[in-house]
């Protein structure tokens, strides 16, 4: 099987190199430069698997990286922070990352989400979760004959993994996707953000919900704003 290539973009000497050499480690293909022209080029040259991008580097920053590898690819994209309550975070995840992590971070915990943006990526035709919320296998959503999802103006076709709103193409990323085949599993019923976080983005230990909120910004714009229906204290829930 071929090695897994990581992108990382890191202006600090001392934490690329240690980084890099903890990720080699862990099997992982590495390019690692200093700055985002540089990590801009790179991506280009050599497609990674995954992006890892910290937002404050020289020449281009990383949250404008990201902007730029989403506008010519889904592949899945980590931001790294310094502060877990700088504004950058939501920048990041609004420019289109999958995910973040704030500094310091444990190598380890760095790794895992790796894997877990990656399993997301690989298999997002994994199955979803059934409108009882159980862990364990769950239900396909209900679909018609043609295998499609309907809501209005919204299609989800479940099969070919494709969504169309008012018949023209809604281009989503992996992430995007697997947070809609959640809400479309269980239209009307109400998901708290922590069965989202386990459920889309694998964090049985829990995480920061600030990701399921910016994410479901992301996916109001591309389906329609009234889709996907607030309930306050409780979570969200996609509109019949």
């Amino acid at each position: 099987m071929a090695e897994t290539h990581v992108l990382f973009v890191e202006d600090d000497d001392v934490i690329r190199e240690a980084l890099q050499l903890t990720l080699e480690r862990d099997g992982f293909a590495v390019t690692a430069v200093p700055d985002g022209l540089a990590g801009l080029e790179a991506f280009r040259a050599d497609r990674p698997d995954v992006a890892l991008l910290d937002v404050m580097v020289p020449g281009l920053d990383g949250v404008s990286l990201c902007r730029r590898i989403r506008d010519e690819s889904t592949v899945p994209v980590i931001m790294l922070s310094a502060r877990a309550d700088s504004i950058d975070v939501v920048l990041g995840l609004e420019a289109g990352a999958d995910d973040y992590v704030t500094k310091p971070f444990d190598g380890a915990v760095l790794v895992a989400r790796i894997r877990a943006v990656l399993r997301r990526f690989r298999h997002s035709r994994a199955v979803v979760a059934g409108p009882d919320g159980t862990s364990g296998p769950s239900a396909e959503p209900a679909a018609g004959p043609d295998g499609t999802l309907r809501f209005g103006d919204l299609e989800v076709d479940t099969g070919g993994m494709e969504v169309r709103r008012d018949g023209r193409p809604v281009p989503l990323t992996p992430t995007e996707m697997r947070l809609l085949l959640e809400f479309s599993a269980a239209p009307g019923t109400v998901l708290s953000r922590d069965r989202l976080l386990e459920r889309v983005w694998d964090y049985g230990w829990g995480g920061d919900t600030r990701v399921v909120d910016v994410h479901v910004q992301r996916l109001r714009v591309k389906i329609g704003q009234a889709r996907i229906e607030t309930v306050r204290g409780f979570g969200y829930k996609l509109i019949r």
